[in-house]
């Protein structure tokens, strides 16, 4: 839109005076270098070797995120502002009084991805090594956690084989269960270059035609669940045609016969997996033939795969294959796990998870527990694994859990079962949360409010999904009374009395025990081993470039690519093959919730928008929650596209904004993760996710619940433009999105339009001296407050359903902030220019602001590639996160240009 353009060709380059800094972006598992600095656009870190100076927009509108607005800058206690003294005392005194009364299985922390190692490990360290329970778990069981234990059960420990290089020297990459051209641009990126440059084909695994489904050469709609199936019929293909690598699977595999067998009586003939994975039969067998006949193969799986009760299987079922062709450890090759957060791994090295115990050594090994004891010289060591994640707050809920900590997340907007996650949190006998913001759905409940640093305020590192160790810098000063999680969590323990082994200064000295104790008594059993870097000074430690582990003593240079030497860290050396049949989701599509209702990420958007929601340009592509579904299915229920329906299961239900699409497959629906009661009414999917776990990872199945789709009848739709941000109350809907000079609220309710205008009115600042339009007749409404220079402050829009006008250049005329001119007031309530300006249409292009329909009518005009439409509109030309949108676009229209 306009307005967008305006802000977007304001941005400049860092100044002068500001040195930028090398830092790592706080999104996705990618882990882009990007240089760090007060300037609204934040270029990518050219030296920085996962993305060469490329960065995606979520990473390139990073500086757009720093302003203190709506920032916690001090401790609160009770809701009222208090000393750090006065937080940390009660926190430090409830937690030991738990553990005092209940034992230390009562309390538990629940943290985040977004923690730097640093952080992390000072966590798991006070609660498994000194309150002594493994009641610390983490938002990466919602993303990762089957990831994990396919890889324990596979490899021996947790360990991602490949390396990004990979992916540039593949020949096949099979995508699957991931929207990879969204959720890791960059990486995307990377592979359409490849294909440019050395015909790398990429096919793409989904039930939804994804971004990345549309750009890949071939894309298999799978219905949901039936991954193990589709890739045991692979494996037993495999075998059927002679690609089996014989001598790597008797010299370095054990249970290749047993998995092979299951597959076989699993996945019999092809006719049958295309019938129940809901694939058409050529393109199968294409898929099966071209894994077949190509060495250098890369197979990329990620959240479609994970958030399944059956995760851990299909994880395995795809390693399978790569162990049955020896498709591991060289180059262009391998099974890869992209991380959902840009610090998963990191909490995964140094046990962040209930189950594991600290630098990938695990709970149930006695030598372990001996060691970490010795070196964290305790006697309190957990001994058990503690409650996973789902498991958690059903205790918070039963009452099991009396103190809770919850660090940098939002699991009452992001758990499943949200409805009964929000009870428990309100009923918890203590509640503590460190945030940067006050008002997620989580901190409202809390008791004890931390107030932590952000990006930019944080120094330590991060691991992304390619096992890169890169520095996360500061280069702003920590504001108010803010601080690093790690200290917030060290002044905890030492008033728990364990300050002996919590007097870190900073958190180089705490990656160096870190570091340390991944070496400690490791003579190579464990992979994981930084040993080299533990002896790091703050000096090195600042200095420090990105590197990948394994880093053993005697080196700093990393490791790449892991099992070149076919050895795997289990007790004989070799890989493990495990036998997984295909099994249906835990919880049945039937009569009454007949819609499989799926849950992800868009493009723009980061987690519960806490960051990326305040940023008008990645509002843009998506202002409000939008349900995904098919024709057919729109159709037989009477939903309109661009209406409203609600989605309700047997756990909650939510209320969304339409849109229908061939892209979703008939008899399932899309509701993207991020919206939140903070900033909607009904919007959470959250409420509505089903609850069931996979039984190996305790992950969540995100992807698969029940739901019975109805429109929700609205008779009125609004749209109200203020500087003001807010929570409404008594609509039937509404959703608050930045805009440019302030936020724009969609509202919709069941009632007459006349008390529609009513409810929208009281939002209003003031009532006095409105210019106003009232069709009642029609049930038009129009409304608009001006300052005293003659400057829009606020402005209202009532009318009937989908009977809103283009709100383009009443968007702009309120981002500019301008007088108002005597014409444009005669033409204000109509909301229309007094030059007409054609449509834009959903936002494609975010950094330049560049809408559907603009792009479409270019396409019609002759600009007939992705090229010429970025030097005539300039979308795709800064981040290139919308290449494959574009792609799709070109290739939709192309029928209709003439030739």
């Amino acid at each position: 839109m306009p307005g967008l353009r305006g802000v977007v060709s304001s941005m400049t380059a860092h100044s002068a005076d500001h040195e930028p800094v090398r830092t790592t972006c706080p999104y996705c598992g990618t882990g882009c270098g990007v240089l760090g600095g007060p300037a609204p656009m934040t270029p990518g870190d050219p030296e920085h070797p996962t993305n060469f100076g490329r960065v995606c927009a979520k990473g390139s509108a990073l500086g757009e995120t720093l302003g203190l607005e709506n920032r916690l800058l001090h401790p609160m206690v009770g809701g009222r502002r208090a000393s750090w003294d006065e937080a940390l005392d009660l926190t430090a005194r409830r937690f030991a009084e738990a553990v005092e009364k209940h034992g230390p299985d009562s309390v538990a922390f629940y943290v985040s991805g977004q923690l730097l190692t640093e952080d992390y490990y000072v966590a798991n360290k006070l609660m498994k090594g000194f309150i002594g329970s493994g009641n610390i778990d983490t938002n990466s069981r919602l993303c990762m956690a089957s990831s994990v234990a396919g890889h324990r059960r596979a490899f021996g420990e947790d360990l991602v084989p490949c390396s990004y290089e990979d992916l540039d020297e593949a020949d096949l990459v099979v995508l699957v269960g991931s929207n990879a051209a969204w959720c890791h641009p960059i990486l995307f990126r990377r592979l359409t270059d490849a294909r440019a440059r050395r015909g790398t084909k990429i096919v793409a695994i989904d039930p939804r035609r994804t971004a990345t489904a549309a750009d890949a050469d071939l894309f298999l709609p799978v219905q949901p669940g039936t991954d193990v199936l589709l890739f045991n019929g692979l494996l037993a293909h495999l075998a059927r045609v002679g690609r089996i690598d014989r001598d790597f699977v008797s010299e370095h595999t054990n249970g290749f016969e047993d998995a092979l067998a299951k597959a076989q009586s699993d996945a019999p003939e092809f006719y049958a997996i295309a019938e129940e994975c809901g694939v058409p039969f050529d393109d199968l067998v294409a898929f099966y033939d071209l894994f077949a006949a190509t060495e250098r193969t890369v197979t990329v799986y990620s959240q479609g795969v994970n958030q399944s009760s059956r995760g851990t299987d299909k994880v395995n079922a795809i390693i399978n294959c790569h162990l049955a062709t020896g498709r591991i450890g060289h180059a262009g090759m391998g099974p890869f796990s992209f991380t959902g957060q840009p610090n998963a791994m990191g909490g995964r090295e140094v046990g962040g998870l209930a189950n594991q115990l600290a630098a990938h050594m695990t709970l149930e090994n006695p030598a372990d527990l001996d060691r970490v004891q010795r070196f964290w010289k305790t006697q309190k060591l957990a001994t058990a694994s503690g409650l996973k994640a789902v498991d958690m707050f059903d205790a918070l809920a039963d009452g099991r859990i009396k103190a809770l900590w919850v660090m940098g997340t939002n699991p009452a907007a992001s758990m499943p079962n949200g409805n009964q996650v929000r009870k428990a949190l309100a009923n918890c006998d203590f509640l503590v949360v460190s945030d940067c913001v006050p008002g997620t759905d989580t901190a409202r409940h809390a008791d004890v409010l931390f107030p932590a640093a952000g990006w930019g305020e944080k120094d330590g590192t991060v691991t992304n999904s390619e096992r890169r160790i890169s520095r996360q810098r500061a280069f702003m000063p920590l504001p108010g009374e803010t601080r690093p999680d790690w200290r917030i969590v060290c002044d905890v323990a030492q008033r728990m009395g364990f300050g002996e082994a919590f007097g870190f200064r900073n958190a180089a000295s705490i990656f160096r025990e870190h570091a340390a104790l991944s070496a400690f008594e490791n003579h190579g059993e464990r992979v994981f081993d930084i040993g080299g870097l533990a002896d790091l000074t703050d000096h090195e430690f600042e200095a420090l470039k990105p590197v990948q582990w394994p880093v053993p003593a005697g080196q700093r240079a990393g490791t790449a690519r892991l099992f070149c030497d076919r050895r795997f860290p289990t007790p004989d050396g070799r890989a493990r093959f495990i036998a997984v049949g295909q099994q249906a989701p835990a919880n049945a599509t039937g009569q009454g919730h007949p819609v499989v209702l799926n849950t992800g990420r868009l493009r723009d958007q980061w987690h519960t928008m806490t960051r990326t929601g305040e940023v008008a340009r990645l509002m843009a592509q998506a202002p409000e929650p939008v349900l995904e579904l098919n024709p057919a299915d729109a159709i037989s229920l009477g939903i309109a596209d661009g209406g409203f329906a609600e989605v309700s299961s047997a756990w909650g239900r939510a209320v969304a904004r339409v849109r229908v699409t061939t892209d979703q497959t008939k008899g399932q629906a899309f509701l993207p993760m991020h919206w939140t009661d903070d900033v909607t009414a009904h919007g959470s999917p959250g409420r509505v996710a089903n609850p069931a776990c996979d039984a190996v990872s305790g992950q969540p199945e995100l992807k698969h619940t029940p739901a019975r789709l109805a429109p929700f009848a609205a008779r009125w739709e609004g749209l109200f433009l203020s500087r003001r941000r807010f929570r409404p109350r008594g609509f039937g809907y509404w959703a608050r999105s930045a805009v440019p000079g302030g936020y724009a609220y969609r509202l919709a309710g069941l009632e007459p339009a006349g008390e529609g205008i009513v409810l929208g009115l009281s939002l209003m600042a003031s009532q006095n001296g409105l210019l106003d339009y009232h069709d009642r007749q029609r049930g038009l409404f129009r409304a608009a407050a001006l300052d005293d220079g003659g400057a829009m402050t606020e402005c209202l829009m009532v009318g009937g359903p989908a009977g809103l006008p283009d709100p383009v250049w009443l968007m702009e005329l309120f981002a500019d902030r301008r007088v108002v001119t005597a014409g444009e007031r005669r033409v204000l309530l109509g909301a229309r220019s007094v030059t007409p300006q054609p449509s834009e249409g959903r936002i494609v292009c975010s950094c330049f602001g560049v809408g559907e329909e603009r792009i479409r009518r270019a396409i019609r005009d002759g600009v007939g590639d992705t090229a010429a439409l970025g030097r005539v509109l300039k979308c795709g030309t800064n981040c290139g996160s919308c290449l494959p949108e574009l792609r799709d676009l070109v290739s939709q229209e192309a029928p209709a240009v003439p030739a």
